[in-house]
């Protein structure tokens, strides 16, 4: 898991063509990987598992951190939540409350309750047409987006 996100950090310094490099010993980029696993809250002891190894929650930080080791001026993520459990979930939408405030994310989701935790404006669409955006609030209150995704009828 820590190779992938190295991996990120190596494209990000400009050494992306330098595939000879051993990763394992590159100190700095193992530092900032490091760092962006740290962030996202994956344990040590999981760093060092093959990705295929890791729980899809564990797999999801691991994409996040690796996003995050970009230094990105925006972060786009789509359904982040999906495939998540309970638990899971509530992880992911605590990590992305504190995130928001270190770089702007324009989120893609069907789990309403993170679009209404996280969101400072909504855009909701329906079959590819946009048919509300504003405030969570003013979006909970439009009743047409209540009938399309909240299951309430008219």
């Amino acid at each position: 898991a820590r190779r992938n996100v190295m991996m990120a950090v190596q494209g990000m310094e400009g050494s992306s063509f330098r595939f000879w490099k051993d990763l394992r010993r590159a100190d700095g980029m193992r530092a900032a990987a490091d760092a962006a696993l740290t962030q996202v809250g994956l344990r040590e002891e999981r760093r060092r598992l093959p990705v295929s190894d890791l729980s899809h929650g564990e797999r999801r930080l691991v994409e996040v951190a690796a996003a995050l080791a970009l230094k990105p001026s925006v972060l786009l993520l789509d359904e982040p939540m999906a495939g998540l459990d309970i638990e899971g979930t509530a992880r992911m939408t605590g990590f992305l409350e504190g995130l928001k405030t270190q770089v702007p994310i324009l989120l893609v989701e069907h789990d309403m309750d993170a679009v209404f935790r996280l969101a400072d404006r909504i855009s909701v669409m329906v079959y590819g047409q946009i048919i509300a955006s504003g405030t969570p609030e003013e979006i909970r209150a439009n009743q047409a987006v209540r009938e399309a995704y909240l299951g309430e009828d008219a």
